[in-house]
């Protein structure tokens, strides 16, 4: 067993959003992303894997293959390794994403 605290990973920087890497066995990866205040997650995609965000703290948008949703604290979202995601803090506090990657074999 390995036991982590989320609040350890949520570290801020005013130049852009932060990832901090909670967990990473080569076939899956949980990881934390920080966002202040306007600072926003390019649009990307994740050939061979299954995304999984729980939203820690804080609300925004996220925006899956163009259409944009509103997420707040609690919320979970599933992406398919074909849908393009991205997100933006929109909100006047910090943001903290839990993201688990799972990768998968076609």
């Amino acid at each position: 067993m390995d036991k982590q605290s989320i609040k350890t990973y949520q570290e801020f920087s005013e130049e852009k959003f932060t990832k901090r890497i909670i967990f990473n066995n080569g076939s899956s990866t949980a990881f934390i992303l920080n966002f202040l205040p306007g600072q926003k997650l390019p649009a990307h995609k994740h050939p061979g894997a299954d995304v999984y965000l729980l939203v820690v703290s804080g609300n925004g948008t996220i925006i899956i293959d163009g259409h944009e949703n509103e997420v707040t604290e609690q919320d979970v979202i599933h992406t398919s390794d074909s849908e393009e995601l991205s997100f933006i803090n929109t909100s006047c506090e910090p943001v903290s994403l839990y993201v688990v990657l799972t990768k998968f074999s076609k």
